[in-house]
This record gives structure tokens, sequence and C-alpha cells, in this order.
């Protein structure tokens, strides 16, 4: 009979280890504070990195110009050495995700990794002289000018004898894409 009353004192003294941890575990979970909504995003101020990018990419960099308010730049780079490629992202007012992206890499390579695996479509958006291909079936839908998608001589002879490609994505509807590409500037 004493190995029974030892098999009992463990279980019972496993069950009183579970209980005060699983009390600790409440305690601790109503002290520490918890964040329901989205993260507070902090904008980035891409003035230099633009200044930058534009003083050193073989080609002209976009960025938007008089974008409504509510826009907020998220994250920017410019990396020289990988294909010359610019990053700027932009959280929407309405709590989406809208990217500008150049490169003068190899423009199927570039769009399947910036979109993460969209196909173009037969669909175009004519905005501001310019055509620019849809595509949709990736991580994001994007609207996407090939090099040597300007909208006159003067700038075509601007981007030098390597253009980029540009490639604007975002996870929302085409919109916000379309309002995007309205805006940039090339510089």
């Amino acid at each position: 009979m004493a190995g029974t009353n030892g098999k009992q004192k463990t279980a019972r003294s496993m069950m009183l280890s579970l209980g005060v941890t699983l009390l600790a575990g409440g305690v601790m979970y109503l002290f520490i504070p918890h964040e329901d909504g989205e993260p507070d995003l902090r904008p980035v101020d891409y003035r230099v990195e633009l200044l930058t990018a534009r003083r050193a990419a073989p080609y002209p960099v976009a960025a938007p110009e008089g974008l409504p308010g509510g826009w907020k730049a998220t994250s920017v780079r410019y990396q020289g050495v990988e294909n010359d490629t610019w990053h700027l992202g932009f959280h929407t007012p309405d709590g989406q995700y809208v990217q500008i992206k150049q490169s003068t890499e190899k423009p199927s390579r570039f769009i399947d990794e910036t979109t993460d695996g969209a196909h173009a479509t037969k669909a175009t958006e004519e905005i501001d002289g310019r055509t620019w291909t849809r595509y949709t079936g990736g991580r994001y839908d994007a609207l996407v000018l090939p090099a040597g998608g300007a909208a006159d001589a003067k700038e075509a002879a601007g981007a030098g004898a390597r253009g980029a490609t540009t490639v604007v994505a975002g996870t929302g509807s085409f919109a916000p894409l379309k309002q995007m590409a309205a805006a940039l500037e090339l510089g």
C-alpha cells in the first residue's frame, strides 16, 4: 500500500504545479498590454534616399508627387550593386500596401520577384501617356511599365542606354495602383 500513496502524492503535486502555472500565466496575460488594432507604422522620410538614387541610377528614378493625405511612406532603399534596384513602399489610407520598384534586372525575373508570381493579363491602363500592363495572380497585383515605356522621346533619352522596368504593386485593388502610377514623377 505504500506505493499507491506515493503515486497519489506525485499526481497531486503535478496537478498543483499545473494549477499554479496556469494561474501565473493568467495573471501575466491580464497585466501585459495587448494591441488589438493594426500596428502603428512610422512614416519614413525618403527624400535623401530619392536624391541619392536619382544621382546614382542609370535611369530616371520614379517617386510620387501630390498623393492625397493618408498615404504613408514606410520603406525605402536603393541597391546600386544589385541591378540598380529602387524600392519605395507605402501604406494606403484604406490599410493596403503599395510599392514602387524599378530595376535594370531581366524584366521577367524582376516582375516575378516583385509580384511574387503574378502574370501579365491582356488588360492595359493608359496613365499620363504611358501604357501600363496589368499583372494578377501573385501575392501582389501590379501595373508594369517596361523599360523604354517613357511618355515621350525626351524622357526616353534621359533614361540613358540602360532603361529600367517600373512596377507598381500592391495588396489592394487596382484603384490605388492606378492612383500611385498617375502620381509618379520620373527624375
